[in-house]
C-alpha cells in the first residue's frame, strides 16, 4: 500500500482559517438571523481597478483571434509585465533590480510556500512569532521541523517573540540560522519595520550566510516615507535577501491571483562541498518544472496599474481599506479596548480584554456582537491573548461593526 508523507500528520488537525469558518457555519445555523460581520480572514471587497478591468477585456479580446493568440507563456512571467515591475516598484524608488531578476506567479501565498523547496531539508529557520501560518506550515510539510511540542512550538525552529514590549520587533537571534522569514508591514500584527531594522537583519544574514525571505505584500499600504516599501532599500540586501510581493492587496486581485517573486542576479546559497549556487537558476527551474505561468490576461490586467492612472486607482484602494483600519481603531480606541498596528497596515491587532484567551475572545465577539476576527493563537504562542482584525471589509459593515463594540 502506498504510503503519505507524515510530516502532515506533525500539523495541528486544522488549519486555522478553516476552523474560523466552522465554528462561524456552526453559529450561523444556530442564530439564521444574524447578521454577522467579517472581519477575520484579510480578503478584499472592492472591485478591480478600472484600468485592469479595460486590460482584461483588451486581452480576452486578443485571444480570441489567430493573430493575437496566446498559448503558454513563459515561466518566468510576460517581460511587458516584469519590465513595468521593475522599473516603477524599484528604479523609481533608486532600487537597481533589472526585469531578469524578477520571477510572476499566482500570488505571494504560493511563492512563500514554495521558496523553500531549493533549499536543503538541515536548513535552519527562523520565524518571527506570531507568524503567517504559511511561512512555518510548508517547511513542517517538507521534513524540515522536528515534531509540534506541548508549548504550542516546533522542534528544530528557531522563534523569535514579537511582544508589546520589544514593540513587535524581534532582535536577530543569538544562534545561527540558515532561513529566516520576514513581513512588513507584518501580518498579523499589522506593525512595519524601519530601517534600522532590516539593516540589522541584513548585517546578521551577511555575518552568518543566511537568506531572508521577506514578504512584502502589504507595501502599498505604507504612507511614511521614511519606512521601507522593499528590503533592497537595505545597503547590501541583494547579497542575502529574496522579496516577495503580490498584487492582491494592492490591486484587488485575491480572486485573480498574481504575484512575483524578486531573486537578484547574484544571490547564491551552497551545496554540501561548499560550492557556490545561484538561487536564481534553482527557482527558474523548479518553476519550469512545476508551474505553467501565470495566465497571459491576467498578467496585462496587472501591468495596467504601472501608469499615472493606475497608480492613481490603486492609491484609491488602499486609501479605502486605510480609512477602514482608522474606522476600526478609533472605535476600538472608543472602546477602550488596546489595539496596535493600521496605520501603515491593513491590519489591527487587538489585545484581548479581560484577560480572555484568542479563542475565548474569537468566541465572545461572534456570539455577542456577531463580527468575525482572526484568534492571535493561531499565528503562534506569542498571539495568544490577541484578535486580528482587516480592514478589508466594505466601509457600511466596518462602521456597523464598530457601532456594535462601541454601544455593547
Amino acid at each position: 500500500m502506498a504510503k503519505i508523507n507524515e510530516n502532515y500528520l506533525k500539523l495541528p488537525q486544522n488549519y486555522l482559517f478553516t476552523e474560523i469558518a466552522r465554528r462561524v457555519k456552526k453559529f450561523q445555523l444556530e442564530n439564521p438571523d444574524a447578521q454577522i460581520i467579517r472581519l477575520g480572514i484579510g480578503d478584499v471587497t472592492q472591485p478591480l481597478p478600472k484600468v485592469c478591468i479595460d486590460a482584461m477585456a483588451e486581452a480576452v479580446q486578443e485571444m480570441g483571434k489567430i493573430e493575437t493568440f496566446r498559448g503558454y507563456g513563459p515561466e518566468q512571467g510576460y517581460l511587458f509585465l516584469r519590465e513595468k515591475i521593475a522599473e516603477w516598484n524599484y528604479k523609481k524608488r533608486g532600487i537597481n533590480i533589472s526585469a531578469d531578476e524578477i520571477f510572476i506567479s499566482d500570488g505571494s501565498k504560493c511563492d512563500c510556500g514554495n521558496i523553500q523547496e531549493i533549499f536543503s531539508l538541515d536548513s535552519k529557520i527562523a520565524i518571527f512569532d506570531p507568524v503567517y501560518p504559511v511561512y512555518l506550515d510548508s517547511n513542517v510539510m517538507a521534513g524540515r521541523t522536528g515534531n509540534l511540542q506541548s508549548d504550542g512550538k516546533f522542534e528544530n525552529v528557531v522563534y523569535l517573540p514579537c511582544t508589546e514590549e520589544n514593540n513587535f520587533n524581534p532582535a536577530p537571534p543569538s544562534e545561527k540560522v540558515d532561513l529566516i522569514y520576514i513581513c512588513s508591514p507584518n501580518n498579523p500584527t499589522g506593525t512595519v519595520l524601519d530601517k534600522k531594522s532590516l539593516k540589522n537583519w541584513v548585517d546578521y544574514a551577511k555575518e552568518n550566510n543566511a537568506v531572508i525571505f521577506f514578504d512584502a505584500a502589504y507595501s502599498a499600504y505604507i504612507t511614511e516615507e521614511n519606512l521601507p516599501r522593499s528590503i533592497y532599500e537595505i545597503e547590501g540586501a541583494k547579497e542575502v535577501a529574496i522579496e516577495f510581493r503580490s498584487f492582491s492587496k494592492t490591486a484587488g486581485f485575491t480572486g485573480t491571483r498574481c504575484g512575483y517573486v524578486v531573486i537578484p542576479e547574484n544571490l547564491c546559497a551552497t551545496t554540501s562541498s561548499s560550492e557556490k549556487i545561484l538561487l536564481k537558476n534553482l527557482w527558474l527551474r523548479r518553476q519550469s518544472t512545476k508551474f505553467n505561468g501565470t495566465s497571459y490576461i491576467v498578467q496585462r490586467g496587472a501591468a495596467a496599474i504601472y501608469s499615472d492612472e493606475g497608480q492613481a486607482q490603486v492609491k484609491i484602494l488602499a486609501d479605502y481599506y486605510l480609512e477602514n483600519a482608522k474606522i476600526i481603531r478609533d472605535g476600538l480606541n472608543a472602546a477602550g479596548l488596546k489595539n496596535f498596528g493600521g496605520e501603515n497596515s491593513p491590519y489591527i491587532w487587538l489585545k484581548t480584554p479581560k484577560n480572555f484567551s484568542s479563542w475565548e475572545y474569537f468566541d465572545e465577539l461572534l456570539n455577542k456582537f456577531n463580527i468575525v476576527g482572526t484568534p492571535g493563537a493561531g499565528f503562534g504562542t506569542c498571539g495568544e491573548n490577541f484578535l486580528r482584525l482587516t480592514a478589508f471589509g466594505r466601509r457600511e459593515d466596518v462602521l456597523k461593526a464598530v457601532d456594535r463594540l462601541i454601544v455593547g
